[in-house]
């Protein structure tokens, strides 16, 4: 498998933002933390990849898929 052939892995702060950031981080998906993992467990967002006790990402194209799911029923 080619290096160009995996799905990068996202951070929570590379998804919802951080402002305090230097420099700040834009959100993806601008949501609070605590309705990130509220939404997470309900199934309203992708489950997580648990990497090691305090590593939690989620793959970009789950990520890019939910954002764009989101922008069709908008548009619907």
């Amino acid at each position: 498998m080619a290096s160009h052939d995996l799905d990068p892995l996202l951070r929570i702060k590379q998804i919802i933002g951080d402002p305090k950031a230097v420099p700040p981080i834009e959100p993806i998906i601008p949501v609070s933390r605590s309705h990130w993992w509220a939404g997470v467990k309900d199934g309203r967002y992708p489950q997580p990849i648990k990497l090691g006790p305090r590593i939690t990402v989620w793959n970009a194209s789950a990520i890019r898929a939910l954002v764009l799911n989101a922008k069709g029923s908008i548009n619907e």
